[in-house]
Parts: C-alpha cells; sequence; structure tokens
C-alpha cells in the first residue's frame, strides 16, 4: 500500500529540494511507493517491536528535538547527550535528509513542512502490521507514559489510549504517568481491560513497585513467551522517582525505587526458568538504564523510555558477566523501534536495531485504528478545535532548561496571576507549532492534560527560590544517575540567573535576578515573591485549571509574538556535545 501517489511524491520531492534538503536514493521510495524506507529485512528468530513515550498522542503531530541536552560527568559527549551535528556525526546520518529531521532539530522548521507530520496511532498500527508479516511472533511493548498527555486521554482517564493500544496488538506494558490516574483507575484498567476477561492480555509489569507495609509485588514481575523456539523473558522497570516526580498521594500504598538487587534477582530466576533471551522494558531514563546495565548481569537488552531520547543505534555497556544493549526510543509516538536477535544453540549470536520515524506522509492510515480514533475525538471535536491565538514563531517544549511552549505559559500565568516569577515544570512531553500556526484547545491541552494542574501564586522568599531551583537542578544534573529524580530544569519567568551544572549542590545557581520590567535587580534572601506556578504536587490544592488560565491570556491576545527565552546564563560547558 502507498500513502501517496507518484504525483505527490514528486511534489514532496520538489519542495525538499526548494528547502534545501537531499533526498537520497534510498528515500526515493521505489518509483513513489513510499515504502522501501520502511523496508527492514526480517533477521533471527526473536523479534521486538518497542514504542514508548507517547503520551497519548493518537493523531499526527509535529516535534522539535532538543537543542541542549547535556551529560554532565561520565555521561558528557556520549549518548544520549548528544544533539544536532553532533548527533548526527556519531551515528553517521547524513545531514540535510528525512533522517536527520527525524532525529535532530537541524532546519526544523523548514524541515517539517517539507516533511510532514511524524507519529499518529493510525499511521504507527499500519507499520506494526508490515513488521509483523515478516517477523512471526513479534512481541509490541509499550514503554510507558501512553495514557497521559492529551484531552481526550484526561478527559476519558486514559480509555482512549487503552482502547488503541489494545487494537493496536500491545503485548506488555510498563509504566510513569499512568500511576497519576490514581492507583485505583490503574488497577481498574488491568483487571477489565488487561485481564482476561477482554481478552486483550496485555501484561503490566513492573519489578520495582511493591505495597508499603508487607512490600508484596504489586504487579507481576516479568513474563515469560515463547518465541520461535525461543525462551523470552521480559521484566519490567517503573519509574523508579514517581511519588518524588509526581503526586505521593495517588499511589499512597506502593513503594518504587531503582532496585537493582531485586532486578538481579529476576533476571537469574528467569535465567533459571530457561530464558535464552532477557530484555528489560525500562522506564528508568537513559542514564539510569546506563548505569543498571553495568551492574546487574544477564540482560541482553534494555529498551528504555522516560528521557525522550531518540538514539539510532544501541549502546553496548559491558558487565562483569557480558554485554547488555541499551536503547531509547524517543516520544510522542514519533518512532517505532526494531529489535532482532538471532538466537542458536541457546545463545544470541547476533541482532539488529532500527528506530524507524514514522512519517504519516508515508505510511497509510490504518482503516480501524482511523475509526478509533474518530470515534474517540467525536464527541470532543468543537473544544478540540477552538482556535485561541495565532503563534507567529515556533513554539516547541524538549530541552533542559526552556522552551518556546514553556515561556509562553509562564508569560500567561504570571500576567494573569500579577506574579514578578513564574515556576513551570520541566515536563518534556508536549508537541510542537510551526510558525503561523492557530494555537488550538488541543494544542493546549498537550502541554497541560494531568490530574493535578492547578495553576497557584505563592509568596516566597528569595532564599526559597533559590533552594527550589538548586533542588531541582541536582535532580537533573547529579552526576551519579541513579540520583537524577526526573523532568528538565524548572522552567522560569521574570528570573535571570547563571547555573554551572557541574558545581555540587548548593552551589550551581547564582546571580539570581529578577528579569523582565524589574530587569537587573538582585534576588534577595528574606525579601518576599510573589511567584505564579502550577502542577503542585501536595494534596488538596486548590487553584483554577492552568488550560484555563492560558486559554483565557490567549484569547485576550489573539495573535502571540515569538517567544524570548527566559534562559539561564550557563558555565563550566565549553565544548559539551549536548548544547548546540
Amino acid at each position: 500500500m502507498s500513502s501517496m501517489n507518484r504525483r505527490e511524491f514528486l511534489q514532496i520531492l520538489a519542495a525538499a529540494s526548494a528547502a534545501g534538503f537531499a533526498l537520497d536514493s534510498r528515500q526515493a521510495w521505489g518509483a513513489g511507493k513510499g515504502d522501501s524506507f520502511y523496508e527492514l529485512p526480517r533477521f533471527g528468530n526473536v523479534h521486538l517491536l518497542h514504542f514508548t513515550d507517547c503520551h497519548a498522542q493518537l493523531q499526527p503531530v509535529y516535534f522539535r528535538e532538543p537543542s541542549v541536552n547535556l551529560g554532565i560527568g561520565g555521561a558528557a559527549g556520549r549518548a544520549p547527550h548528544l544533539v544536532g551535528e553532533r548527533l548526527l556525526k556519531a551515528f553517521g546520518i547524513k545531514p540535510g535528509g528525512i533522517e536527520a529531521h527525524a532525529f535532530s532539530f537541524l532546519n526544523f522548521e523548514k524541515a517539517a513542512r517539507t516533511y510532514g507530520k511524524v507519529g499518529g496511532f493510525a499511521h504507527l498500527a499500519t507499520l506494526v502490521k508490515r513488521l509483523r508479516a515478516s517477523r512471526p511472533n513479534a512481541l509490541l511493548l509499550d514503554g510507558g507514559d501512553t495514557w497521559q498527555g492529551s484531552a481526550t486521554a484526561l478527559w476519558t482517564k486514559g480509555q482512549d489510549m487503552v482502547d488503541a493500544c489494545k487494537l493496536l496488538g500491545v503485548d506488555i506494558m510498563a509504566g510513569h504517568w499512568e500511576f497519576t490516574l490514581g492507583d485505583k483507575r490503574v488497577m481498574e484498567i488491568i483487571e477489565k481491560d488487561f485481564g482476561g476477561k477482554s481478552g486483550a492480555k496485555i501484561n503490566f509489569i513492573a519489578q520495582n513497585i511493591k505495597t508499603s507495609d508487607f512490600g508484596d509485588k504489586v504487579f507481576e514481575p516479568y513474563t515469560l513467551r515463547e518465541m520461535n523456539g525461543v525462551k523470552v523473558a521480559v521484566i519490567g522497570q517503573a519509574f523508579p522517582y514517581t511519588p518524588i516526580a509526581n503526586p505521593r498521594w495517588m499511589i499512597p500504598e506502593w513503594t518504587f525505587g531503582i532496585q537493582d538487587d531485586n532486578m538481579q534477582k529476576m533476571v537469574d530466576e528467569v535465567r533459571s526458568k530457561g530464558a535464552q533471551v532477557v530484555v528489560v522494558l525500562s522506564h528508568n531514563g537513559m542514564d539510569v538504564d546506563l548505569k543498571m546495565a553495568s551492574r546487574v548481569t544477564g540482560i541482553d537488552a534494555i529498551l528504555g523510555g522516560h528521557t525522550h531520547d531518540g538514539v539510532p543505534q544501541p549502546v553496548v555497556v559491558t558487565n562483569a558477566n557480558g554485554k547488555t544493549l541499551v536503547t531509547n526510543a524517543g516520544s510522542n509516538g514519533k518512532f517505532l523501534g526494531v529489535l532482532d536477535f538471532d538466537v542458536k544453540g541457546g545463545r544470541i549470536s547476533d541482532f539488529r536495531y532500527k528506530l524507524l520515524p514514522i512519517f504519516s506522509r508515508l505510511l497509510p492510515a490504518d482503516a480501524e485504528m482511523a475509526a478509533l480514533i474518530d470515534k474517540v475525538r467525536a464527541p470532543h471535536q468543537a473544544k478540540l478545535e477552538e482556535k485561541l491565538a495565532v503563534s507567529e514563531g515556533l513554539l516547541y517544549r524538549r530541552g533542559n532548561f526552556n522552551g518556546s511552549w514553556d515561556q509562553l505559559i509562564l508569560d500567561a500565568i504570571m500576567e494573569v496571576q500579577g506574579a514578578e516569577i513564574g515556576f513551570s515544570p520541566g515536563f518534556r512531553w508536549g508537541t510542537t507549532i510551526l510558525p503561523g500556526q492557530a494555537i488550538t484547545f488541543e494544542h493546549l491541552m498537550d502541554q497541560t492534560a494531568i490530574t493535578y494542574p492547578q495553576a497557584t501564586l505563592t509568596e516566597m522568599k528569595g532564599e526559597q527560590i533559590k533552594t527550589i531551583l538548586e533542588d531541582v537542578g541536582d535532580n537533573l544534573f547529579n552526576p551519579d544517575p541513579y540520583y537524577q529524580q526526573g523532568g528538565d530544569m524548572v522552567r522560569v519567568g521574570g528570573l535571570d540567573y547563571t547555573c554551572d551544572p557541574n558545581a555540587k549542590i548548593g552551589n550551581r545557581i547564582q546571580d539570581m535576578r529578577l528579569g523582565g520590567k524589574h530587569g537587573g535587580t538582585p534576588i534577595e534572601a528574606n525579601k518576599t515573591y510573589k511567584v505564579a506556578g502550577w502542577a503542585p504536587v501536595a494534596e488538596g490544592a486548590r487553584g483554577e485549571p492552568v488550560w484555563d488560565v492560558v486559554a483565557r491570556y490567549l484569547r485576550d491576545k489573539k495573535t502571540i509574538a515569538p517567544r524570548k527565552l527566559n534562559q539561564p546564563k550557563l558555565v563550566g560547558l565549553k565544548g559539551n556535545a549536548g548544547i548546540a
């Protein structure tokens, strides 16, 4: 099947050429069929398909990769902390082509208009079906952050995504943002939708979630599957710091953590049960996975998520008893990872890995999935499509310190609530809007759709502000990945500061000053400031949903000028490959 005819293909080719992009012969899609880009010959006898961090994006979207993804200490200059040209060079990707657009932020606006949107479950479904046709008994693994991130997911309590994943044919799942629906809702989905009654039989697995009273397992730690005569084990790893990064009161009776010792026990247990291939489906984040791979032996591959890194090839980690492949498969439905193992005589003899970008123009929409998506959206269509304003600049979120979408949210909550300073969470999820595009209510919800959305106005002393920035900075830049507790740096509005990511906690944040109209005035430790924020993790927080606050601002402005980012001055990072 083809998603475009030859004439449409030639038009895209001409647009690409005009925009300065070279499409090499591999991307010519055989006389415009759109197929050869996704031709992936079958290899071996164990086949794993992996997507992660789709954040409930059922429709194709634009998504800009980061221009700042800093590696600190031993992580500096290594995947996943490579951006732009350095990333392309490290993985041998030709600049200016369709793959360069998929994996980097370079020339984003032109490339996005040339190659179109990415992701979309109807297009993902087509690719999954094609790959399964050539790979008998392939397992489809969902790394989590699936039931949160869109308006319809919030309004249906994740049911739209659950139904889509069942139709997609997901076999095994791990989790993180799923838990912000609350423990009762999570268990309801697993029992009603993933259990035997529904016929779906999706395994929700996590070796590191236990009850806080007796330490009993909450979910199955792993699943064993037979594939083409080979026994395969998949062990689950939920995000270890869920009760810190997200509201503890939503999951009051569960403990998380990394739990290397128990992971080693699980690996040894499945090996003793005859597993010839052992894979961890992880939501640790890639740096944590790399460290875990160096400490826990007997894992063949870690299929990772959480940090949203689109890494074209696995990192091979050597440990005491062998080697482990560590991968990360991007976000927002943009990629599908394909890992093939050739197992001979009970041992892996070779592997192949490909992280396939999902371009909605190149993959036809699966009719059954498209119908489900239309059904989900129909009751909410008018609200989703409400045009709030038009953006004159590129709006994106991803990056260690700030994005233009975050800046817009900060500008809105500060102005509407009369605050001098604004804080916005360092969330990595959220789609991108091109200059000239209308900002719809759906786009706003793509940035804000959470179950604790209250906008807040708090009085804080200068010393409290510094403490918050230092704590979040340590979560992001602690040289030991096991102390990195999730997210990017808190985004700030109305505040200028200097940051030394390589310094120790307490010393990373320097020279804090009021920005904007108060520009240059030093922050005083004992002076009180009005700080606007949103997404409080404390139980019982009150406030208007942040999307209502921002929507009011957008409707009033009608046209949104390009944002000036409130970025810190960075020091000590000369030559760091994680900053463009």
